[in-house]
């Protein structure tokens, strides 16, 4: 019982409202360290982040209009209209499947490891460690390249930003040289780094003004392409109904590559669990916040994209772009001029920055949590956690130094953006798939007394999303035209290949005899 001091006049005080406030606070915070130390592991985080907070930064973690504008060549040269609307409302309808399962098993294993350490307790005694190591391995390359994909792409769409003041396509403000997009990717890398280092305790608030500023923008673009359309209007049947095949692949096989435009948005789904051990009730909020936010990403990505469909200029035009960067020709040629299309962009340009920094933070807690069960090379360095930003500082510098080595890709290819993005899809793809197979295939056991069940829809829930994931991962090797060219190829296969060859060489050399898994209570 909370004793409180009443005076003649009123209640308790406000002294002792916010008393009883930091009270329950604290109690909510130990009972989840409580669940965590009884899955075998020491908290070392703050729980500052409320569902909201965890929702609006999985919301961020998508981006969305940033997210569907970097890669929207892909759906245009695919199929076209059809591919852009359609095709984004298919992918976001299957990825509240892959939300929902992800956060069913969640909400009975909620730790930072996530779907690594889901995997190993899902799995049987004789495969746990393999089956998390895998896992674990996936989850560990799916975040860092994906969090390069999306500085790399902000990058390259920077260069395109501004080059919408540019008089013609031969006389650019911007050349975009090898040199000049890695310096700017350097850049944007290391304020991302320095922003999710320093500013932890302010980027729950950064998350929460992002959603307003992104439906500001969108709303801005929404508006002003329409009502200005300065090379007219297509109708509505051809916004809804017209496919325009640009690839050379046959028609269907071309409708589904260019779905890798919707999935890469939607591919940070399950990201945000790596965050559950900075959540006051992570078993609850984390799950309600996965699948609350495929809802928001919808309608946002909807009211984006269906004005800018209404004004689209020649697909061949935009599918053979140099940049491979649609959105801003589109703009401009609906604006008319080249500061009002700069002017609608620019919340683009800062959504992009506020993402590269939501998956920053979320890739060093997945570094950091894979480190702590002595999984990656050098791990007692990487397991540190800095208490006084309250942040694992060694984690985030190696997910750092990973990701500008892979950036000097772009010295050697102009594709290195295409082979980013889609092993970042391929890989966290194949991770999210592992504890939702091992889960299926045992009957889903595990997940009966979960805290966010989903009953009788579960074996649906879960069907289709590993069904997803056996389509995603060969679909996304593939290169988005053919005959392939130089800028066209897809080595997003080779990427991953190699990343699964390291992880391989070092559970030959070290793992095999050390790699024990995550702690087990008990044992």
């Amino acid at each position: 019982m909370t004793l409180t001091k009443r005076d003649s006049h009123s209640g308790p005080s406000v002294v002792d409202n916010k008393a009883d406030h930091h009270l329950r606070f604290s109690q909510e915070n130990d009972s989840a360290d409580q669940i965590l130390e009884s899955l075998g592991y020491k908290p070392e985080l703050s729980r500052s982040r409320s569902t909201f907070q965890v929702a609006f930064m999985s919301f961020v973690l998508a981006s969305i209009p940033y997210g569907l504008a970097t890669t929207l060549v892909y759906p245009i040269t695919g199929g076209g209209p059809v591919d852009i609307i359609w095709g984004w409302v298919a992918v976001s309808a299957i990825i509240v499947c892959v939300a929902a399962s992800l956060g069913e098993i969640t909400s009975v294993y909620p730790t930072a490891g996530g779907v690594y350490y889901q995997a190993f307790m899902l799995a049987p005694a004789k495969w746990r460690r393999i089956a998390s190591w895998i896992c674990g391995w996936a989850y560990l390359v799916g975040n860092i390249t994906i969090t390069l994909a999306v500085n790399f792409g902000t990058t390259l769409f920077f260069v395109s930003c501004v080059n919408v003041f540019a008089q013609d396509d031969d006389h650019p403000v911007l050349e975009g040289k090898p040199y000049q997009v890695f310096l700017i990717f350097l850049g944007i890398t290391l304020l991302c780094n320095a922003v999710s280092a320093l500013g932890n305790k302010w980027l729950p608030w950064i998350d929460t003004a992002a959603i307003f500023w992104t439906f500001a923008g969108v709303i801005a673009i929404m508006v002003c392409v329409l009502a200005i359309a300065k090379n007219g209007r297509h109708d509505a049947k051809w916004v809804f109904t017209h496919f325009e095949n640009n690839s050379g692949w046959p028609d269907g096989w071309s409708y589904m590559v260019g779905l890798l435009h919707a999935g890469y948005a939607t591919s940070s789904t399950g990201m945000i669990i790596s965050m559950c051990e900075e959540v006051q009730h992570p078993a609850t909020q984390v799950p309600k916040a996965m699948v609350a936010t495929i809802g928001i990403n919808t309608v946002a990505g909807l009211l984006f994209l269906i004005p800018l469909v209404f004004v689209l200029p020649d697909l061949s035009m935009l599918a053979s772009l140099a940049s491979g960067q649609p959105v801003p020709p589109i703009i401009k040629s609906a604006i008319g001029n080249s500061g009002g299309a700069f002017g609608l962009l620019f919340p683009l340009m800062v959504l992009a920055i506020i993402c590269g920094i939501g998956c920053t933070t979320a890739s060093s807690r997945c570094a950091w949590a894979f480190a702590r069960d002595g999984a990656v090379p050098g791990s007692k360095i990487w397991m540190k956690v800095n208490h006084s930003l309250d942040v694992p500082v060694n984690a985030m510098m190696l997910c750092m130094g990973v990701e500008i080595v892979l950036g000097l890709i772009y010295f050697g290819s102009s594709a290195a953006f295409n082979a980013f993005s889609g092993v970042g899809v391929i890989s966290l793809t194949a991770s999210y798939a592992c504890p939702i197979v091992i889960s299926l295939l045992s009957g889903r056991k595990d997940v009966r007394a979960a805290k966010f069940s989903l009953g009788r829809f579960g074996y649906v829930a879960n069907i289709i999303a590993v069904s997803w994931s056996a389509l995603a991962l060969p679909l996304f090797c593939m290169p988005s035209a053919i005959p392939v060219q130089a800028t066209t190829v897809n080595y997003a296969p080779a990427v991953f290949v190699a990343a699964v060859a390291i992880s391989g060489l070092w559970y030959w050399v070290w793992g095999h005899k050390n790699y024990a898994g995550p702690p087990v209570h008990g044992e």
